[in-house]
């Protein structure tokens, strides 16, 4: 790097990756796209998002290339002693540890935070798993839906739509790959400033139950409670997307003055001067019949009309992305968040790069997701086995067979 680049802000910082779909693994890769060290321990068989369709190659799946960018992969046999013992010597390397295996199988393989702070007491061990450590759920199995239904979120669907349905996206995991991020580093500046390390718990579960609240908990804030749980905007008949002449909108004057501004705009005086909307107090009874209203109003319109008009008068708009055209959309592809790259043994393929802008310490894609096991004998060496030990652990299978790739 020359003195011209800028800084990767967490260069020196080495990060093991030992979880697994896409959770762990994508808080792992966005620590990495800021320059630390990201080693990523994977099973014999593989992390199960390399077999995940589409694929161009058997274990090189599209959700593996999402999540796996700017990391190094170390393929281990942790049920075995000499793996554990590979294993052991990595942690006393590292800084910061992911994982999202049940507490349970953490123990009985020796892999608990308290097993391995003995080994590096520096050591940031950061855990996720569906529910809090010390509860009687502690080893349920969770997956996103899982958590969607246990965190309330299944319940919002349905007081909004009428049936508990699941968000489809696996927001739980993307949310506590966020909480990750920032929990590992909250731990790591203690780190620097004592030389101590610490556990630091995730449960997904209580992650995205307080996620909900922040506007939900509504007037179950006071006690005695001043109403029920919801936030009535969001919540109320007709909160979508509105339908134009040619296509969808999100068209949602916020405030009783972009009301007024926007029905006056499109020559509706009466219903500017609506007393339903005259107020904060009475637009937060009325929501649903603005919603009505817009919805109504929209067909008469293109998307193009309704965007210049909300332009012009300051009213908060967006046209509805289809997703199958955002990789067309200039202001994605101008501002670098969808780019094309080569991968060595993938090919041509698209890159969902880090949203964030830094002036000083920006965000950065090294390296693509590398094949299982494509860094073993480099990270062995850097660990002080030499040859014909690495030799002898592939034999035995403790160490996957290095791969290749980029």
């Amino acid at each position: 790097m020359s003195a011209a680049e800028p800084t990767a802000a967490l260069r020196g910082i080495r990060v093991i990756d030992m979880a697994a779909v896409v959770m762990g693994p994508y808080a792992a890769q966005i620590l990495g796209d800021f320059g630390a060290d990201v080693i990523k321990v994977e099973p014999p068989a593989g992390d199960m998002t390399r077999f995940t369709h589409p694929q161009r190659h058997e274990g090189m799946g599209a959700l593996a290339l999402n999540v796996n960018r700017n990391k190094r992969s170390l393929s281990l046999d942790l049920k075995s002693a000499e793996g554990r013992e590979v294993f052991l010597d990595l942690v006393r390397s590292a800084d910061v540890l992911i994982t999202n295996t049940r507490p349970g199988g953490l123990r009985r393989l020796g892999l608990d935070y308290e097993s391995l702070a003995a080994v590096n007491p520096r050591l940031v061990y950061c855990s996720a798993q569906g529910f809090r450590s010390d509860s009687d759920r502690a080893d349920h199995a969770a997956y996103d839906e899982i958590v969607q239904s246990g965190s309330g979120l299944a319940d919002l669907m349905r007081r909004a739509t009428g049936t508990p349905t699941y968000v489809p996206t696996i927001l739980a995991d993307k949310v506590c790959a966020l909480t990750i991020v920032y929990a590992a580093l909250i731990a790591v500046i203690h780190q620097r400033a004592t030389g101590q390390g610490q556990h630091v718990e995730v449960p997904m579960t209580d992650t995205m139950l307080a996620f909900n609240l922040v506007e939900h908990l509504a007037g179950q804030t006071f006690e005695p409670p001043a109403g029920p749980v919801g936030f009535p905007r969001s919540l109320s008949a007709g909160h979508r997307a509105m339908p134009t002449a040619d296509g969808w909108a999100c068209i949602i004057p916020y405030t009783p003055r972009d009301i007024r501004t926007f029905f006056t705009a499109i020559d509706r005086p009466d219903l500017a001067g609506d007393e339903r909307f005259a107020t904060s107090g009475q637009l937060a009874k009325h929501y649903s019949d603005l919603y009505e209203l817009i919805e109504q109003l929209s067909p008469e319109r293109t998307t193009a009309e309704w965007a210049r008009i909300c332009a012009d008068n300051s009213i908060p708009f967006s046209p509805v992305l289809d997703l199958d055209h955002a990789a067309e959309d200039p202001y994605f592809t101008d501002g670098g968040l969808l780019s094309v790259a080569e991968h060595p043994t993938e090919g041509t393929y698209r890159v969902v790069g880090n949203p964030l802008a830094f002036s000083g310490t920006p965000p950065t894609i090294r390296s693509h997701t590398p094949a299982l096991g494509q860094h073993t004998t480099e990270l062995l060496t850097e660990l002080g086995y030499d040859a014909a030990t690495i030799a002898d652990l592939v034999a035995k299978s403790v160490v996957g067979t290095p791969g290749t790739g980029a």
